[in-house]
């Protein structure tokens, strides 16, 4: 009890509230969104093509949206913007029940990328803002581990509301959301949020923001570090499942258990892991991060049982654990104080890899394999470790040019 108590008193009851409220809003998403291409298929006239179309413009959306939703929220606040994305998630999932429309689904799920990329970096940005820096990795590992608990519960849950009514699963979500909104609407209020937001906005616009980012070589690197870092993620999350029906019995379903397999070990290893991480700097976890991923990834493409792909894949999520949380580490630590927001709504554009990594792993397996696909793309992404590197080497001298120059 008294362990429970000092976790609890270890952070802003609002970080507690956004980790609570992203296992639920993931839970909820997780319920429906994974549906929505059975769900049009079977309830509207679309083709597979429309249908494509209509969920990649979501991702598209988002990409350019993180940018948009962070410098508002370094501007107006991060509440309006958060509590906007919330309202507006509502409005989408509950519209996903109702609307017939193909136009009305390609509108719908546009916003549904655009409410993703406004709240996700803002609420990272605020956990950041509320949480002193050496708990912020900490911070951020518990974040991801709760975006997993939700992901790993939410398809079970779709998949028994969709047998009552296929809509369901939407209305569900859009409720959830819903109330989410309403909730943290009042706790902010509660804690006094405003009147810290009064304290912190600044007066950055997008043409500032536009300027310092475009300026910021290190930023660059993380980005291109980041976008390979999901060329080969989107290679497992994606291509895998075609790879497997293609070259084993059940591929389906054994990409099925390894989906679970990448939930269990995010939830079982994220501590022991994120404890380990906290010894050694951000581009440490990264770069072993990316070995991980590297080695999952020459598992694939070697790999002629179930049991050795799940060995695969357990060493492929160890990558994930340790990259992600750092990566969020490395912007925390570049961003200026009052250009928090921007820099991790910016972060998005690392969406431009899962955007076109699908493409690239596709054309790679059907022209030439699965086993060169997956030693290709371990390759690609030790690769990506370079520009971490490089960007962390340009931080460390600017940081220490500066120094010099205040001295």
């Amino acid at each position: 009890m008294n362990r429970l108590r000092g976790f609890l008193s270890s952070y802003h009851p609002i970080v507690h509230t956004l980790i609570l409220g992203t296992v639920m809003a993931r839970a909820a998403s997780s319920m429906s969104l994974p549906f929505l291409a059975i769900y049009l298929s079977r309830h509207t006239s679309m083709s597979a093509v429309m249908i494509g179309i209509v969920i990649g413009m979501g991702s598209l959306a988002g990409t350019v949206g993180g940018f948009i939703g962070g410098t508002l929220s370094d501007r107006f606040g991060r509440r309006i913007i958060m509590l906007a994305a919330l309202f507006g998630w509502a409005f989408v999932f509950l519209g996903f029940g109702v609307v017939k429309l193909p136009i009305l689904f390609m509108l719908l799920n546009m916003l549904n990328g655009l409410c993703r990329s406004f709240y996700e970096p803002v609420s990272q940005a605020l956990m950041a803002d509320l949480t002193e820096p050496a708990k912020r990795l900490k911070v951020f590992s518990m974040r991801y581990m709760a975006i997993n608990v939700g992901v790993a519960v939410g398809p079970l849950l779709g998949a028994f509301f969709a047998t009552m009514n296929g809509a369901l699963p939407f209305l569900i979500t859009g409720t959830i959301y819903f109330i989410y909104a309403v909730t943290l609407y009042a706790l902010l209020i509660a804690f006094g949020i405003k009147k810290i937001e009064g304290e912190k906005k600044s007066s950055v616009t997008f043409g500032s923001a536009l300027r310092v980012i475009r300026s910021d070589m290190t930023f660059r690197l993380y980005i291109l570090g980041g976008i390979i870092g999901a060329i080969g993620y989107s290679q497992v999350m994606v291509t895998l499942s075609q790879y497997l029906e293609r070259n084993f019995v059940d591929g389906v379903k054994m990409f099925a258990i390894l989906m679970s397999v990448n939930a269990i070990v995010v939830i079982a290893m994220q501590i022991p892991l994120t404890r380990w991480a906290e010894k050694y700097t951000p581009l440490t976890a990264i770069i072993v991060g990316n070995l991980m991923f590297a080695l999952g990834d020459v598992g694939f493409a070697f790999s002629h049982s179930l049991v050795w792909l799940i060995i695969s894949m357990g060493i492929f999520t160890l990558g994930e654990i340790l990259n992600y949380p750092a990566a969020n580490m490395l912007i925390d630590k570049l961003a200026p104080e009052h250009m928090r927001g921007t820099y991790f709504g910016a972060q998005t554009l690392t969406n431009i890899g899962h955007f076109i990594g699908p493409w690239v792993g596709g054309f790679l397996l059907v022209s030439f394999g699965g086993n060169t696909l997956y030693v290709l793309m371990a390759v690609l992404t030790i690769a990506g470790s370079i520009f971490y590197w490089k960007g962390n080497i340009r931080q460390i001298s600017v940081k220490n040019t500066s120094k010099k120059e205040n001295f």
